[in-house]
């Protein structure tokens, strides 16, 4: 029986929100045009949460002084078209107008293809030498309706569990037309490595354009050139680790990099040795690892405002502290601290977290591993299953109102209990759980097989399961890593490394469609293999994958070439999926999802309850 019929019987949920409009950032029209190199143009463009389900587009094309219309009579499926008419030799210009009730209408955005070029988008780098790029993240700086992009420039890195000196971490801001905009240089007292620097990007202030936070110190330089702190105060003792001096917390502008507000850092270090114990694993340490294990994310805590949540630890002690941006100055709106091993909610975070409006009132929580924090600040519940790599939220299930928690657990040093689990987002109820005892590094979400509803679930031993937890299959994909909407149905796409595969659900077998590596990128962050950001930055909902080459002087923009017939608002303008790709350099980085089922057999999503910030009207 096929899921398509299956979904058709079955009870679709949706909850309607009656709370206030989340404020978000405006994008424009998104357009965007790939030289297949077979005397064919793909182009896509994006649909808009408020436009209406029937809304025609009319697609245009300028060269050599000439504007024709492609098409004969107004695209009213997916959001792409394939033109092969087009003369590569020259500059191709892409537009569309909407049509609506046969009368056209003029959108915002354009795309400009230049002759041969490549089926990528370069960005052309300024690596500083012995750096190479890492983890980026995107906002849209100045106002325009197009993202930029911010890229964690990484040189010498330690891990927590290491002693020595690092380099300092340095990040950039770059056009996607290839311009430079700043550079921001985090000083020898903020140390290198995948669990220090968590960086923001995201418009907190609501005047349409992004800002970017981090953790900063004593020699901190901003865009501008200017220092924070003092620039002769040198912490690092004879380990290469910094455990003395101030911490700061700081906004930076997005279009300049001049730092606007610096704020002490919430919490301090404290007790350095009460980082670990209880609940956590490996118990406490006196030598600066757990103390300085740190996340980050963006929450709408008050249904309407984004607001920058920085975290200290999850070993043992975890404390969230949420700021609100405010007059261009950074406001404490309230601290959660597990304090010690004794508190419950001890001992649960992940290296990685999520945001999501698990109990549906219009506010967003915080899954912070195996425990949820409320938007008021308080702890809404703890499952107790401890510390783990990897979580996942979303509408796993389109039979169950709530969203669903994929947690993926570690069991070391003594520890027991399931080593994945799944349970509600909104109680923390477990609803089933697997690989008992077992220690298991990853494990994924997403639909891959149309023969069952909802998505398909792995990870550790036992095959591949359904979303209740029944096996489908004995054997299950190799990547646990990313999941990607790539193609043109609506299943997820494997995304591991610099390759994207399909999952065969009748011989239970994973087939490359795409790989980077042809084009000479490579991932980051060694056997986490993840892109520098994958995201539905472009076009159609699809999403693109970003890699850097192999000599770190490029980034290099993929975007799938593949028609779909599929029709869905942009994803960045989805408040759960937008949220999850600002947070997804944290720790180990996860793939975002949205707040809705995509999936094979979905139903058309409502438009998100979102007041787009206009240039026309944020304030200046």
């Amino acid at each position: 029986m096929k899921k398509i019929f299956l979904i058709s019987i079955m009870c679709i949920w949706t909850v309607t929100i009656v709370h206030a409009q989340r404020q978000m950032e405006y994008l424009n029209r998104g357009i965007y045009a790939i030289n297949e190199g077979n005397g064919s143009v793909f182009v896509s463009w994006r649909f808009m949460e408020n436009e209406s389900a029937d809304v025609g587009f009319n697609l245009y094309r300028t060269s050599k002084g000439k504007t024709v219309k492609l098409n004969k009579s107004p695209l009213q499926e997916g959001t792409n078209f394939t033109d092969v008419t087009a003369d590569t030799n020259a500059v191709n210009t892409y537009f569309v107008k909407t049509v609506i009730h046969n009368r056209e209408q003029n959108t915002d955005g354009s795309f400009s293809l230049k002759p041969h070029q490549p089926i990528y988008l370069s960005i052309p780098l300024r690596t500083p030498t012995g750096y190479r790029p890492n983890d980026g993240s995107v906002g849209d700086l100045d106002g325009d309706g197009q993202y930029e992009i911010i890229i964690h420039q990484t040189g010498k890195g330690k891990d927590n569990s290491q002693d020595g000196y690092t380099d300092p971490p340095i990040f950039q801001a770059y056009k996607l037309d290839g311009t430079f905009l700043w550079q921001i240089n985090l000083g020898k007292n903020i140390r290198e490595g995948a669990h220090y620097t968590q960086f923001m990007v995201y418009d907190l202030d609501g005047d349409g354009k992004a800002e970017i936070v981090m953790k900063t110190a004593d020699g901190t330089i901003d865009g501008l050139g200017d220092v924070i702190g003092d620039s002769s105060k040198d912490y690092r003792n004879a380990r290469g680790r910094i455990l003395d001096g101030p911490e700061y917390l700081t906004v930076f502008d997005g279009l300049t990099g001049k730092a606007l507000s610096t704020v002490d850092y919430i919490p301090p270090r404290g007790d350095i040795g009460a980082w670990g114990g209880k609940g956590g694993n490996g118990g406490n340490d006196n030598y600066g690892n757990r103390v300085d294990r740190f996340l980050a994310c963006v929450a709408y805590l008050d249904g309407k405002h984004p607001s920058v949540v920085m975290c200290r630890g999850y070993y043992g002690r975890s404390v969230l502290a949420a700021w609100d941006f405010k007059d261009k100055k950074l406001v404490s709106r309230w601290v959660f601290d597990s304090h010690d091993g004794q508190n419950p909610f001890s001992g649960q975070g992940y290296h990685n977290l999520f945001v999501a409006d698990v109990d549906h009132d219009g506010k967003d929580e915080i899954v912070y591993g195996s425990m949820c924090v409320d938007d008021n600040g308080k702890g809404l519940y703890t499952t107790g299953l401890r510390h783990g790599d990897a979580v996942h939220v979303s509408h796993f299930d389109p039979q169950n109102k709530d969203q669903l928690v994929w947690g993926i657990h570690e069991i070391e040093n003594g520890t027991k209990g399931p080593g994945a689990a799944m349970y509600n987002a909104r109680t923390g109820k477990i609803l089933w759980h697997d690989n008992e005892n077992q220690d298991v590094g990853r494990g994924l979400a997403a639909d891959i097989d149309p023969r069952y509803p909802g998505y398909e679930i792995w990870g550790g031993a036992g095959g591949l399961k359904d979303v209740h937890g029944n096996v489908i299959s004995q054997k299950a994909p190799r990547s646990t890593n990313f999941r990607i909407w790539w193609d043109g149905d609506l299943l997820s796409e494997l995304l591991d490394g610099t390759h994207i595969d399909k999952w065969d659900w009748n011989s239970s077998t994973q087939n490359r469609i795409f790989d980077a590596r042809e084009y000479n990128c490579v991932s980051n962050n060694g056997t986490k293999a993840n892109p520098v950001l994958s995201a539905d930055i472009l076009g159609d909902w699809r999403e693109e994958v970003i890699y850097r080459t192999e000599d770190n002087k490029e980034l290099r923009i993929f975007s799938t070439t593949i028609p779909s017939k599929y029709r869905i608002y942009t994803l960045m303008h989805n408040p759960q999926y937008r949220l999850s790709v600002a947070w997804q350099n944290v720790g180990y980085n996860q793939p975002p999802y949205t707040d809705f089922y995509l999936g094979e057999g979905m139903q058309r999503p409502e438009a998100p309850k979102i007041k787009i910030l206009k240039p026309s009207n944020v304030r200046h």
